[in-house]
């Protein structure tokens, strides 16, 4: 396949995101990237934010793509079947992306040119890599939380990953084949780690590029208890399935 005609599909799960929805679709339009595709999965929003990507499907079907889920079963879930559909749609690179725009969509060509050009199964917009950074707006207990994650993280399940958490990723298509995504049982944060475990276990390189990550300007954070009490089990009961 001709890298003009390869299609590179970012997968977008949606909860209550109607403002910042056609925001990202316009940046993403905006990308020198032939092939780029949006696909929102929306998880039956009550604020209509699957009304709106049925509005910018319509209006631009061959940028945006639509998969609509009754169930409102976590983030882990609605990545799921969003990078299921992608494999379906014989994507060549899946990219993970919040549509609260937290995660600069102007570094995605650096993330797909990386995936291309060098042996690694999957790319990482990196907060902790040098040139890196998070939002000054970012609370001090949020970034204080994220740090920790990140080490604990690495502590337990060596990674070698400086933001193992993070959420804007770029992946082979044959990473995630390889890594059976649909047979992944964590959710929120925790099924961003388990992804990258079973990538370095699966003898993966993950490469990371420096991003600044962004607050939220619309909408509410989504990190709820549970999902933090979640991630913090996670990399324990990863160390001990190794076996």
């Amino acid at each position: 396949m001709g890298e003009s005609s390869s299609k590179i599909i970012v997968v977008v799960p949606t909860y209550n995101e109607r403002e910042n929805l056609p925001e990202l679709a316009k940046l993403l339009a905006d990308l020198d990237l032939p092939g780029l595709q949006m696909l929102v999965v929306d998880d039956n929003s009550p604020d209509g934010t699957g009304d709106v990507a049925d509005e910018l499907a319509k209006a631009t079907p061959e940028q945006v793509g639509v998969l609509h889920r009754t169930a409102k079963d976590g983030l882990g879930r609605a990545y799921i079947a969003g990078i299921t559909r992608a494999l379906e749609e014989n994507a060549e690179i899946v990219i993970q992306m919040d549509a609260d725009l937290s995660h600069p969509a102007s570094v995605l060509p650096t993330m797909v040119e990386t995936l291309r050009t060098t042996d690694a199964g999957l790319v990482i917009g990196s907060r902790y890599v040098p040139g890196g950074s998070a939002a000054a707006e970012w609370a001090w207990h949020r970034r204080l939380l994220s740090a920790w994650a990140n080490f604990y993280v690495n502590a337990i399940l060596r990674l070698h990953v400086k933001d193992a958490t993070a959420g804007f990723k770029a992946w082979k298509a044959d990473t995630l084949r390889a890594i059976d995504v649909s047979s992944i049982q964590s959710n929120g944060y925790s099924f961003q780690v388990e992804m990258n475990t079973r990538a370095v276990r699966r003898g993966f390189r993950i490469a990371e590029v420096p991003i600044r990550f962004e607050e939220r300007t619309h909408g509410a954070s989504k990190m709820s208890l549970k999902v933090q009490l979640e991630s913090a089990l996670m990399p324990w009961k990863l160390l001990f399935k190794r076996s």
